[in-house]
């Protein structure tokens, strides 16, 4: 697997949570990363978190990951690659400390809700 910084994908989110009015999301400790390289068919993307014990033995705050798996994700429409960021974002609470929302709350329907919002 090889990652690279994805630059494109950080103004992306930084147009989504600006739109979205998603206050809690701190730009400065969400970083995009293109990965290339994966056996995956189905995943296009994943949020990561630092783990609690890391961040707490290396005395730093929550870092999170959007990571866009480039063999599904880059050949995707525009408008499908935003829901999915939309989406990965989503994952992100409200406290910003490490945690995860999963998929009883992050779910198409959610998803569509926040992209019609988005498109205002």
């Amino acid at each position: 697997m090889n990652y690279d910084r994805a630059p494109d994908l950080d103004e992306r989110i930084f147009d989504i949570v600006q739109k979205l009015k998603m206050e809690h999301v701190q730009l400065p400790r969400v970083v995009c990363i293109r990965s290339r390289g994966s056996k995956s068919r189905r995943t296009l993307a994943r949020c990561h978190v630092l783990p609690k014990i890391i961040q707490e033995a290396l005395g730093i705050k929550a870092y999170y990951i959007i990571e866009a798996i480039s063999e599904n994700f880059d050949s995707l429409q525009k408008e499908e690659q935003t829901k999915i960021l939309i989406h990965e974002l989503m994952h992100i609470p409200k406290t910003f400390g490490g945690g995860f929302k999963f998929h009883n709350y992050v779910n198409r329907r959610e998803v569509e809700k926040m992209y019609r919002m988005y498109k205002g």
